[in-house]
């Protein structure tokens, strides 16, 4: 592959973050894999984000929306999704904080409902020993899922 000059470079990354919203770190890595070097890669994502294509915060925000609406995932895993993304810990209290309480209680209330009528088991005990690690798994915290009535 022939070596890309840093005005190539940039707009090839301006177009990438055009079509989807993408992380400093993924646009950085997608960088080094064009083999641009890291001084100039430093300079396009630094140029990237002053023309407002690569936001952390903008990317997080719906990265939460996303996970949490479609895939139904907890705090916990959205949080910790985020964080092998290198987006800064503040960021991504942010980004969880735009989630709506009751809204997000009701979704798992509704997973749980749904989750329970393919749940086999002997007891009452047993039965809610599983919906609760069905929930952590899913990234749900205790007392959350203790809220939801389990």
């Amino acid at each position: 592959m022939k070596e890309l000059t840093e005005s190539e470079a940039f707009n090839r990354a301006a177009a990438y973050c055009s079509v989807a919203e993408h992380c400093s770190h993924e646009v950085s890595e997608k960088l080094r894999r064009w083999e641009v070097d890291a001084p100039v890669a430093q300079r396009i994502l630094h140029r990237l984000i002053e023309e407002k294509y690569v936001d952390d915060l903008r990317y997080s925000r719906a990265f939460v929306r996303d996970k949490y609406r479609f895939a139904k995932w907890g705090k916990v895993k959205i949080a910790a999704a985020l964080h092998i993304k290198h987006i800064p810990g503040e960021v991504v209290q942010q980004a969880l904080e735009s989630i709506d309480e009751e809204e997000y209680l009701d979704t798992l209330r509704d997973l749980l409902a749904a989750k329970q009528k393919s749940i086999r088991a002997a007891n009452d005990y047993e039965r809610k020993g599983k919906l609760i690690r069905f929930a952590l798994g899913r990234g749900y915290e205790m007392h959350d899922i203790r809220k939801v009535g389990v």
